[in-house]
């Protein structure tokens, strides 16, 4: 299997070109609405990719309101009555395109009041970006860890205002780029029940004032329980780094632990991708479905 295979150039998350550490300006929002199907840079879409019906369900777009604005959002819930626990969904670096918005579905057929807000709105539409490094030198390092942690916070307001969701049991699942962001949010909401971390970079994309500390530099001060599924030959997350990072969070006390899957790749869970492995998808969603539950979400 090959160490990577997200795009027309290699990744480099470790040593990711630096956006000024300026904070971006207020211009507007770039998306005000979600792209469809794929994105561009994550083709070939391969057809083993899972397609989730939204029978039963209500699913579609919404728009968070936040300071600044409004954000797109793709929103999956229960058709029937009630109030439903609450995912927060969270993207990889493509942001909100088929895949999570089908990750979503997936959740709201277990019951969930699952939404992922399009968490580069500001910065780019990564959706029409074909070249990973553009990607990341135009979007992805200049998003703010701040502007992330507020735009979940809105999020959530969000789903507490539509009357459906029960906010008081709240998950939150991210991939590839929202694995690390899943690290970060657990930090600054203490009030999360739990959160699930796919293979999330733990130190590599500190810049100053957008992202003053990585996951590794706060392990031992997070309190809410993350899950953190991560591979056993990804190039990106060393294995020495994983070993340190579970030293950490054992000190904090969280109840934090971090599973490693052998002789699988960064993105075993994308299943529209050659990095997908479905033993280890279908193990990691059994593993965190049932943190969700131990945790009450």
């Amino acid at each position: 299997m090959k160490l990577m295979d997200y795009g027309l150039k290699p990744i480099d998350f470790q040593n990711p070109p630096q956006a000024s550490s300026a904070h971006p300006s207020r211009r507007g929002f770039v998306m005000t609405s979600l792209a469809s199907g794929f994105a561009l840079a994550s083709n070939p879409v391969l057809a083993q990719a899972i397609v989730t019906d939204s029978k039963g369900l209500v699913a579609g777009e919404v728009s968070v309101p936040v300071a600044d604005g409004k954000m797109p959002a793709y929103r999956a819930m229960p058709a029937g009555p009630g109030k439903f626990p609450v995912i927060l969904v969270v993207q990889e670096i493509f942001g909100v395109h088929e895949h999570i918005k089908d990750m979503c579905r997936r959740y709201a057929k277990q019951g969930y009041y699952a939404i992922a807000p399009e968490m580069f709105a500001r910065q780019g539409d990564v959706s029409k970006m074909t070249d990973i490094q553009t990607i990341l030198s135009q979007v992805v390092s200049k998003v703010p860890d701040a502007q992330v942690c507020a735009d979940l916070d809105a999020t959530l307001a969000f789903a507490r205002a539509s009357g459906k969701a029960d906010v008081q049991r709240t998950g939150l699942v991210g991939y590839c780029w929202g694995g690390r962001t899943a690290w970060v949010y657990a930090r600054h909401n203490s009030k999360l029940n739990a959160a699930v971390a796919y293979y999330g970079l733990l130190e590599g994309l500190k810049a100053p004032e957008l992202r003053p500390e990585d996951p590794i530099d706060f392990a031992d001060q997070i309190k809410v329980p993350v899950l953190g599924l991560y591979s056993g030959i990804d190039a990106f997350v060393k294995q020495e780094t994983i070993a340190k990072m579970r030293g950490l969070i054992n000190k904090g006390g969280s109840g934090s632990e971090i599973v490693v899957f052998p002789n699988v790749d960064h993105g075993f869970n994308a299943d529209y991708r050659p990095s997908y492995d479905k033993s280890a998808a279908t193990y990691a969603q059994k593993l965190a479905n049932d943190w969700l539950k131990k945790h009450k979400v």
